[in-house]
């Protein structure tokens, strides 16, 4: 059996393990600031990301172990804004815009140790869809399908059983979703990010080399006043929904079996 809103609502939530899998530096960007407040509130957040977001740019002065290690150092700097540890920021290493062609049994194994590791009690994912899939750009959707496999191999003894008998791992359910860039008709669960919204504007300013003039000209970290002011406008302008005259991240929430999703 399935159930759609959560049982106790997600500003209520504590002392729970949150893990986030994403594509890109910056797929955090969705959930910012549901993550953040979580994170205030006792749970433990984790954010895996199986890119490094190495040919993100439209700069042809930037190369791609350059800007690896830009957007390693934005993504940290953004999570810290949110008060999210480093130590828990994973992120597996693959090349971006080709996660579809790496080995599809590796990414799930890799996926699985992490998910067997931290025991999430839920896990943010980019939704791949009801019934007739949502489309994604490559690496999120990607992203979609690697996270729900392992999720469901993750709870089985015998897939990956070297990582129980030889490692010490346990398998582990994980009972509850929260799906990020969900079709607008499946969202049906909103998170009041009231207290939240400007800090998640701080945090997204840290990406310079994905929401600035960083995009096609990278001068560095620093954004002049004025440049920082118009970034900001724009992330605001952008990041904003609103329900009930308050500021909101939609989901859609999901708890039961990962093989029903996609129902």
């Amino acid at each position: 059996m399935s159930m759609a809103q959560p049982e106790q609502a997600v500003e209520q939530w504590t002392g729970k393990t949150i893990l986030l899998i994403g594509a890109h530096p910056d797929d955090d960007s969705y959930s910012m600031g549901t993550l953040g407040m979580l994170n205030a509130n006792g749970n433990e957040v984790y954010i895996a990301i199986l890119t490094t977001g190495n040919v993100g740019t439209q700069d042809p002065d930037l190369g791609m172990m350059d800007l690896a290690l830009i957007r390693k150092q934005e993504e940290q700097a953004a999570l810290a804004t949110m008060g999210i540890p480093t130590d828990h920021y994973i992120n597996f290493g693959y090349d971006d815009g080709m996660l579809e062609y790496e080995d599809k049994k590796e990414v799930v194994a890799k996926l699985v140790r992490l998910i067997r590791k931290i025991k999430p009690d839920v896990l943010f994912s980019f939704d791949p869809g009801k019934g007739n899939v949502r489309w994604h750009k490559a690496d999120h959707r990607a992203s979609a399908y690697l996270s729900a496999d392992a999720a469901r191999a993750a709870m089985w003894p015998l897939l990956f059983q070297g990582q129980i008998t030889n490692e010490g791992l346990e398998a582990h359910t994980i009972p509850e979703y929260m799906l990020y860039d969900s079709a607008e008709e499946d969202k049906n669960t909103w998170v009041d990010i009231s207290a939240w919204e400007e800090r998640k504007v701080e945090a997204l300013t840290k990406y310079v080399s994905q929401f600035s003039s960083g995009w096609s000209d990278y001068k560095g970290p620093e954004m002049s006043p004025e440049e920082e002011k118009q970034v900001r406008e724009m992330l605001m302008g952008w990041i904003h929904e609103e329900r009930d005259g308050k500021p909101m991240e939609g989901f859609r929430h999901y708890k039961g079996l990962p093989d029903d999703i996609g129902r």
